[in-house]
């Protein structure tokens, strides 16, 4: 299939010869967060058909944005990684992100599919650096029973897939309320007041947790 082009000599319009195609930025969005098998792929991005996700990743390792791996044991699988270029595309994706929570989201469609593993880059997107000033914390999350955990130090966040070693605090939630939460207005404590949600640890991590993770009021456009 031949790549399309803008034909133009201008840095934007480069940058989206490589990213622009349908579903490519979405692949590079579920790679940021670690590598993924060819499998993990296909379950997170329902709709792209295997034909279709097998081009977009040939397509990433020949502009040299991914390559292939195989995973540490006990896996030992083939997997797919971002190079370094690929992961220079971060604070892209999470900018898009929050400008997303801005203005785009609003209540879920019913034809939208929601994807847990996705929040892992929501806690980077909505992270308030100065919030964080000082404090040394792990929190567990589980949407769904899908675990993932943030490692909060000084003023920086490491938010990866599954759960942690000795997690600080634990919290809870289904993905139904996590989705109100991001985007529908509901609280984290009215999650927890309807049993929704829950949270457990260490008292003052979990009073910190309340002003780390801020979400930029929604607009209209």
């Amino acid at each position: 299939m031949e790549q399309r082009t803008y034909n133009q000599y201008c840095a934007t319009a480069r940058t989206l010869d490589l990213i622009g195609e349908r579903w490519t930025l979405l692949l590079i969005r579920e790679l940021l967060t670690g590598p993924k098998r060819f499998g993990d792929l296909q379950a997170s991005l329902r709709g792209l058909g295997t034909g279709l996700l097998a081009a977009r990743l040939k397509h990433l390792e020949r502009e040299g944005l991914a390559r292939k791996i195989t995973l540490p044991p006990p896996a030992r699988t083939p997997a797919y990684a971002l190079t370094e270029a690929g992961e220079e595309l971060g604070p892209a994706v999470l900018a898009l992100a929050r400008w997303g929570l801005k203005w785009a989201m609003g209540e879920r469609l019913a034809s939208e599919t929601f994807h847990p593993g996705w929040a892992v880059l929501g806690l980077r997107a909505c992270f308030d650096a100065e919030t964080a000033a000082g404090l040394h914390a792990v929190y567990e999350f589980r949407i769904d029973d899908e675990p993932f955990h943030a490692r909060i130090s000084d003023g920086t966040i490491e938010a990866v897939h599954g759960p942690a070693q000795n997690p600080d605090a634990v919290i809870t939630i289904t993905a139904d309320a996590f989705v109100r939460l991001t985007g529908q207005g509901l609280t984290f404590a009215d999650a927890v007041e309807s049993g929704a949600a829950s949270a457990s640890g260490d008292g003052e991590a979990l009073r910190r947790l309340t002003g780390l993770f801020r979400l930029p009021p929604p607009r209209t456009r």
